[in-house]
C-alpha cells in the first residue's frame, strides 16, 4: 500500500516539475528520484520559484552534489520551508521518502499557500487546508450528488472534480450527461481534459490514481489548488464555520488501519438523513435561519472488559522466545539503545496525556477532547509494537546466558519497569477514553432534551400565533410582524444548538449497537422533521405577513390621500356663492368654479374603483372579518361623500340658475346652461391637452344682439313666463309626488314636464348667445 502511494505521488510530483519546467524553458526531468540526486536540478526548479539566479557546482563527485543539494536548502530555509528530518544526504543518496517529502513541501509552499495567503489574510485563516476544503463545499453546495468531506475518498468517483468546474463554468459542459453516462474513470479523464483544454492546467493526474478507494490526498491536494488558482476564489465565513463542524478523521492511516485492525474497534461514520427544512423560492426573502441533516459519528466500545482497544503487553516466557523468528544476535548495547528510545517516547506519551487536562463542561470543548484522545489512543496503539520489541529483546538477552548476574538483575528490572510503566499508561488512556465517552453522552443527551423542550414550547407558541387573527387594525399588524421577528431570533440563537447537534459522537456497546444506533437515528429524524417543520412554518408565515403589510400599507395611504381630497373639495364647493350675485361676472365666477370641480370629480372617479380593488386584495389575503367590516365602513363613509359631493354641486348649480332673474333680468336659463357647458367644456380641454402644452384659447369675445323695443319687450315677457316654469319645476321637485316618483325609480312623467319647459325655452330664443 505504501508503494502504491509513493508511486502516485511519485508521477504526480514529477509531472508538477516538469510543468514548471514548461514556464522556465528548462528540460524535463524523467526520473524524480535519480535526476535530483545532484542537486543541479533543484537548483533549477527553485530559481524559477524564487526568480533568482542560483550558481551550481559543476563537478560530479558526491562533493559536488551535496554542495548543490545543501544551497538548495537554505533557499528553501530563508523563504521558510519545513525542512525537518531532511538533509542533504537524503537527496543525494535518493531516499524515496525524504525526496517526495521535500518535493512535497515546495509544492505546499509555492502551490497551496502561495496562491491561497491573499485570501488566507483576508479571512483571518491560517490553516489552506481548511480553507480550499471550504472553497471546494461553498461551490458544490447546489449538487446533491456531491459531498466533499475530505481530499481523498470524495474525489474517487469523479463527480467532485466534475461538479467544481460546472459550478464556475457552467458553459463548458453539460452535468447531466456526467452524471448518468459515465463512470467513475471517464468522468476523471473529462475534468482533466476539461481543465486541460478550457482552463490551462497540466493533467498532473491520471484517471486510474484517482478513481480507488483511497486516493493519495497530497495529489488530490495539489491539483484542486490548480483549479483554485483560476477559479473563483470566494470562500465565506459560513462555509469555513460548516468545514469546521465536520468529524474529525482519526489521526491514524490507511496502512495502519489494516495493520491494527484485529486489535482496535475503529470510528464508523452512520449518516441519517433528514428532513432538510425550508428551502427559500426565487420569490421568497432570504432566509435569516437554516435546517441541517444530522450526521452521527458512532464510536463502537466493547461490552467485555476483558477486551480492551489497547492490549497490554507482558514479559514473554522462554518457550515464546523460543517460537519467535527473531534470528539476529542481540547484545547488551543494541538492548540499551532500544529501551531508551522507548523509554524517551514512554515519557512523552505520559506528558502528553497529563497535559490533555480535565475534561471540560461544554460539549463542543468534549467533542474536541475526545478526537484529540482519539488520536492519542492511536499513537499508543502503533508503538505498543515498540514497546513488546524490547521486552521481547530483554527476554532473548537474558536467555543467551552471556549476561551476568548484576546485568541480567538489572535488565529484568527494566523490563519490568518498562512493562509497569506501559501497563500503567494503558490504564489512565482507557480510564480517560471511557470518561470522555460518559461526559460526552450525558452531554449530547442534555443537548437533544434541551432541543426537544424547546421545540415543544416552540410548537406551542406557533399554534397559537395561527390562532390570532391577523389585525384587526395596521397597528396590531406592525406588532405582529415585530412578534414574528422575535420568533426568527429565537431560531437563530436555537440553530447554535442544532449546528452542534448535525455531528453527535455516539458511544454504543458492541453488543445491542445496531439496536441503539437504530433508536437514535428515529429519535434524531423525528426532532429533524419538526425543527424541519418549525422553520418552513416560520418562513412561509414571514412572507404571508410582509405581503399583507405591503398591501394594508398601499390601502391606507390610497384612503389616507382619497379622504384628504374629499376633505379639500368639500370645503371649496361650501366657499363657492350660489346666490346674492353682485353682477354678471361673479355669477360666471362661480360657474366656472363648479365647473372646475365637476371635472375633478370625473376625474377622481377612478380611485373610488382602485380603493375598491385594494381592499378586495387585501381581504382575500387577510381572510378577516373584523377588518372586512371596517373596512366596508369606510368605503361606504367615501362612497356616501362622493354622492353628497354630487348633490351639493348639483344643487348649488340650480341655485345659480335661480338667481339669473335677480342678477341679470336680460340673461336667461339657457345662458346660464351654456355657460356652464361651455365652462365645463373648456376645462376638459385644457385638461386633457395640458400634457400637449397647447396653448390656452382665447377668451370668449362678447356679442350683443341688436333688437327694437317691440322684440325686447316680448323678450321681457318670455324671460318672466320661464321664470315662473323654473319656479313651478322647483315645486314639483320637493312636492311627495316627486319622493314616489324616487322610490319607485319612475322619472318618465316628470322627465317629459322637463323637457317641455326646455322646448319652449329654445323654442323661443333659438338663437341666443351669451359671453
Amino acid at each position: 500500500m505504501e508503494d502504491e502511494r509513493e508511486d502516485v505521488q511519485k508521477k504526480t510530483f514529477t509531472k508538477w516539475i516538469n510543468a514548471q519546467f514548461s514556464k522556465f524553458g528548462k528540460q524535463h526531468i524523467e526520473n524524480l528520484f535519480s535526476d535530483l540526486q545532484d542537486g543541479r536540478r533543484l537548483l533549477d526548479l527553485l530559481e524559477g520559484l524564487t526568480g533568482q539566479k542560483l550558481p551550481k557546482e559543476k563537478g560530479s563527485t558526491r562533493v559536488h552534489a551535496l554542495n548543490n543539494v545543501n544551497k538548495a536548502l537554505c533557499v528553501l530555509q530563508k523563504n521558510n520551508v519545513d525542512l525537518v528530518n531532511i538533509g542533504s544526504t537524503d537527496i543525494v543518496d535518493g531516499n524515496h521518502k525524504l525526496t517526495l517529502g521535500l518535493i512535497w513541501n515546495i509544492i505546499l509552499h509555492w502551490q497551496v499557500k502561495n496562491v491561497m495567503k491573499n485570501i488566507m489574510a483576508g479571512l483571518q485563516q491560517t490553516n489552506s487546508e481548511k480553507i480550499l476544503l471550504s472553497w471546494v463545499r461553498q461551490s458544490t453546495r447546489n449538487y446533491p450528488q456531491v459531498n466533499v468531506i475530505n481530499f481523498t475518498t470524495s474525489w474517487s468517483d469523479g463527480l467532485a472534480l466534475n461538479a467544481l468546474i460546472h459550478s464556475h463554468r457552467p458553459d463548458l459542459f453539460d452535468w447531466n450527461s456526467v452524471v448518468c453516462q459515465q463512470s467513475a474513470t471517464q468522468r476523471l479523464e473529462h475534468a482533466f481534459n476539461i481543465a486541460k483544454y478550457q482552463l490551462g492546467i497540466e493533467k498532473l493526474l491520471d484517471p486510474e490514481d484517482v478513481a480507488t478507494t483511497y486516493p493519495d490526498k497530497k495529489s488530490i491536494l495539489m491539483y484542486v489548488t490548480s483549479l483554485f488558482q483560476v477559479l473563483p476564489q470566494q470562500v465565506s465565513i459560513e462555509a469555513i464555520q460548516e468545514v469546521e463542524m465536520l468529524p474529525r478523521p482519526s489521526k491514524v492511516t490507511r496502512e495502519e488501519h489494516f495493520q491494527l485492525h484485529h486489535q482496535m474497534h475503529y470510528s464508523q461514520q452512520i449518516t441519517v438523513s433528514l428532513a432538510q427544512g425550508y428551502e427559500r423560492t426565487p420569490s421568497s426573502p432570504k432566509p435569516r435561519f437554516k435546517s441541517y441533516a444530522y450526521t452521527q459519528a458512532a464510536y463502537v466500545t466493547t461490552s467485555d472488559p476483558t477486551r480492551s482497544p489497547l492490549p497490554s503487553q507482558h514479559l514473554e516466557t522462554p518457550d515464546d522466545i523460543g517460537r519467535s523468528s527473531m534470528e539476529t544476535e542481540v547484545t547488551l548495547d543494541s538492548y540499551q539503545t532500544a529501551l531508551e528510545e522507548v523509554l524517551s517516547w514512554l515519557l512523552s506519551a505520559e506528558d502528553t496525556l497529563q497535559a490533555q487536562g480535565e475534561i471540560s463542561n461544554d460539549v463542543e470543548e468534549v467533542k474536541e477532547q475526545f478526537h484529540t484522545h482519539e488520536g492519542y489512543m492511536m499513537d499508543l496503539t502503533s508503538h505498543q509494537g515498540r514497546v513488546g520489541n524490547v521486552l521481547q529483546l530483554g527476554s532473548q538477552l537474558i536467555g543467551t546466558g552471556k549476561l551476568s548476574e548484576d546485568e541480567e538483575t538489572e535488565v529484568q528490572e527494566q523490563m519490568n519497569l518498562l512493562n509497569s510503566r506501559w501497563e500503567c499508561l494503558r490504564v489512565a488512556s482507557m480510564e480517560k477514553q471511557s470518561n470522555l465517552h460518559k461526559v460526552l453522552m450525558d452531554l449530547q443527551n442534555q443537548q437533544l432534551k434541551e432541543l426537544n423542550d424547546w421545540l415543544t414550547k416552540t410548537e406551542e407558541r406557533t399554534r397559537k400565533m395561527e390562532k390570532e387573527p391577523l389585525g384587526p387594525d395596521i397597528e396590531d399588524l406592525k406588532r405582529q410582524v415585530q412578534q414574528h421577528k422575535v420568533l426568527q431570533e429565537d431560531l437563530e440563537q436555537e440553530q447554535v444548538r442544532v449546528n452542534s447537534l448535525t455531528h453527535m459522537v455516539v458511544v454504543v456497546d458492541e453488543s445491542g449497537g445496531d439496536q441503539a444506533t437504530a433508536a437514535l437515528e428515529e429519535q434524531l429524524k423525528v426532532l429533524g422533521d419538526r425543527w424541519a417543520n418549525i422553520c418552513r412554518w416560520t418562513e412561509d408565515r414571514w412572507v404571508l405577513l410582509q405581503d399583507i403589510l405591503l398591501k394594508w400599507q398601499r390601502f391606507t395611504e390610497e384612503q389616507c390621500l382619497f379622504s384628504a381630497w374629499l376633505s379639500e373639495k368639500e370645503d371649496a364647493l361650501n366657499k363657492i356663492h350660489t346666490t346674492g350675485f353682485k353682477d354678471q361676472s361673479e355669477m360666471l365666477s362661480s360657474l366656472q368654479k363648479l365647473a372646475v370641480l365637476k371635472t375633478d370629480l370625473e376625474k377622481k372617479k377612478q380611485t373610488m374603483d382602485k380603493l375598491c380593488s385594494l381592499n378586495q386584495d387585501l381581504l382575500s389575503t387577510l381572510k378577516n372579518t373584523l377588518v372586512a367590516q371596517k373596512m366596508e365602513a369606510w368605503l361606504d363613509n367615501f362612497a356616501q361623500r362622493w354622492d353628497n359631493l354630487v348633490q351639493k354641486l348639483e344643487k348649488s348649480s340650480a341655485q345659480i340658475s335661480q338667481a339669473v332673474p335677480t342678477t341679470q333680468p336680460s340673461l336667461t336659463q339657457t345662458t346660464v346652461m351654456e355657460t356652464v357647458t361651455m365652462v365645463t367644456t373648456r376645462e376638459q380641454i385644457l385638461v386633457k391637452h395640458a400634457q400637449e402644452e397647447l396653448p390656452p384659447p382665447p377668451p370668449q369675445k362678447k356679442r350683443q344682439i341688436i333688437v327694437d323695443s317691440e322684440i325686447r319687450k316680448r323678450l321681457d315677457v318670455d324671460i318672466t313666463e320661464l321664470h315662473s316654469w323654473i319656479t313651478r319645476s322647483e315645486a314639483v321637485l320637493q312636492s311627495p309626488e316627486f319622493a314616489i316618483y324616487r322610490k319607485e325609480g319612475n322619472f318618465s312623467d316628470l322627465k317629459e314636464k322637463v323637457n317641455v319647459g326646455y322646448a319652449l325655452n329654445f323654442m323661443y330664443f333659438p338663437k341666443f348667445c351669451c359671453l
